[in-house]
């Protein structure tokens, strides 16, 4: 299956996203903070990131930015997964370079749901 890095720092929520995509075959990497995220990102090459946008050091609107704007990185499908739902965040997002934007409680169906869209 896919290799997907998860940019999150909620152990819970990293455990839940975690959880959730293990029992599709995938293979999860995980990130705390927004740097590693992006380091991560460039060293590790993943299929797909899930980024949590509120994070210590740089947000992940920063780091999508970062991820989408390199030529190392700039393939890799980033969708945002935030507590912040409103509008706003969602455009935020999007001209930061992300695909998508889930928010939190993530369901897991949707997240099923995004990441197979992306890698068919």
């Amino acid at each position: 299956m896919a290799r997907i890095l998860v940019v999150e720092d909620s152990p819970a929520d990293t455990h839940k996203i975690v959880n959730t995509l293990s029992r599709q075959g995938h293979q999860v990497l995980t990130a705390a903070t927004g740097v590693d995220g992006v380091t991560m990102a460039s060293e590790e090459q993943p299929d797909i990131i899930l980024m949590d946008v509120v994070m210590p050091g740089i947000n992940g609107f920063q780091a999508t930015r970062q991820i989408t704007r390199s030529d190392k990185t700039a393939h890799i499908p980033v969708v945002i997964v935030s507590n912040k739902s409103q509008d706003a965040d969602r455009v935020w997002g999007e001209r930061q370079g992300a695909c998508g934007y889930l928010t939190k409680p993530v369901d897991e169906r949707m997240l099923i749901k995004t990441v197979n869209g992306l890698l068919s």
